[in-house]
């Protein structure tokens, strides 16, 4: 399992990178983000390609990630920005089709690996038609939860996971061999639904890319908050030892955690209605 975390702290990127975290996510994405999530405590602040040169010329292991906007009619110049500033991969949110995909990839032009965050009905009821577009090399697919769940007038982002709604996107995924994701993971011990149960499903399903949420680190801005927080090490080991459970438990055992993981959210899910 590799780990992601948006910052654009260049201490608390430093920190760390060398403590387990395999990509630094900077977010560019402003367009239509607080129309759709102005209600949710998601990541809203848009980070600019001043933060990418920065946290391009400091990073010695992680691998720089900027998540441009949609696409749009400046769709070209924050593309070639971006990778011009540094951005080692870029993602787009957002998306709907393979035209999209097309559109992105073109736009691209291989100078980087992308990573698609098929965030929408859309992105996943299409998928057969945009997945064979991308590099299996390189490029990467992550299931958004959050705006995933939204569109689908889901009051609870893990009730996607819950109802099977990944179960064949993920079928189709590991049967082209494609490195993909999903969500994001709370400290172990920590949010609405257990990150350990989180972790299992990651497993079964066959996930290997995570972003530490907000949860995770409480919204540390700065390497001072980040070590008052929490310790950082330790974390990530816990995280790791859950992973290497789930990845030595039966197939059963996988089924049990599939069924606890849909009644916890689904419960969650209607007590929000």
């Amino acid at each position: 399992m590799q780990y992601m975390m948006i910052t654009n702290n260049i201490q608390v990127a430093r920190y760390i990178e060398s403590h387990g975290v395999h990509r630094i996510f900077l977010d560019q994405e402003t367009l239509g983000k607080q129309e759709r999530q102005g209600h949710l405590n998601t990541h809203k602040a848009a980070h600019d390609n001043n933060d990418v040169r920065a946290m391009a010329a400091v990073l010695e292991h992680a691998e720089l990630m900027v998540r441009v906007n949609p696409l749009n009619s400046q769709s070209e110049t924050e593309v070639n920005e971006a990778i011009v500033a540094g951005a080692k991969r870029l993602m787009l949110p957002m998306f709907f089709c393979a035209d999209d995909v097309i559109e992105f990839k073109r736009l691209v032009a291989d100078r980087v690996p992308v990573t698609l965050l098929a965030e929408t009905a859309a992105s996943l009821s299409t998928m057969q038609d945009w997945l064979p577009l991308l590099d299996v090399s390189c490029d990467e697919v992550h299931i958004g939860l959050n705006d995933l769940a939204l569109d689908l007038n889901m009051p609870f982002l893990f009730e996607p996971l819950a109802r099977g709604l990944l179960e064949e996107p993920a079928k189709i995924l590991n049967e082209m061999d494609i490195t993909w994701g999903f969500g994001g993971i709370a400290r172990v011990g920590l949010g609405e639904l257990p990150a350990d149960k989180v972790l299992g499903e990651h497993v079964r399903l066959g996930s290997n890319r995570l972003i530490l949420s907000r949860a995770f680190h409480q919204e540390a801005s700065s390497i001072d908050e980040l070590l008052k927080t929490l310790d950082f090490p330790v974390e990530i080991q816990k995280l790791q030892d859950v992973e290497e459970f789930w990845r030595s438990a039966s197939m059963v055992e996988l089924e049990q955690n599939k069924e606890s993981v849909a009644k916890i959210a689904i419960n969650i899910a209607q007590s929000k209605q």
